[in-house]
């Protein structure tokens, strides 16, 4: 996947921009929700190869680091709920969309107030 395509799906997903807040690496990007600013993917380069950190739940990115070499622990993020993923790697690019969009769910912005009540079985 280029790093065009990435990013261009990237700001099709509803509420997110993309952001280059490293004046000193115009090269990094963050894709982030616009309304409140949480990352959910940083768009990096390293040793030539660009790669994206991306939020998943713990068990799936265990899961996922033992399928693809492409996916590993995240570079300079919370390793257990986030992963790296090699562009050039073997990742399929539906796989990497997916990944992206739960992603973008897993940060989505909670609402504020009250909690929804359930109703009840009488």
């Amino acid at each position: 996947m280029t790093r065009e395509d990435f990013l261009s799906f990237c700001a099709g997903l509803e509420g997110a921009l993309l952001d280059r807040p490293f004046l000193d690496d115009p090269d990094t990007v963050v894709a982030r929700h616009e309304r409140n600013r949480k990352w959910f993917a940083i768009l990096m380069r390293a040793a030539g190869r660009e790669f994206v950190n991306l939020k998943c739940r713990p068990a799936e990115g265990s899961l996922l680091r033992g399928m693809f070499g492409g996916i590993r622990p995240a570079y300079h993020m919370n390793k257990e709920h986030w992963i790296s993923v090699d562009l050039q790697g073997d990742v399929p690019r539906e796989v990497i969309h997916r990944l992206v969009t739960d992603s973008h769910r897993l940060t989505t912005p909670r609402l504020r107030g009250r909690k929804s009540v359930q109703p009840t079985d009488k």
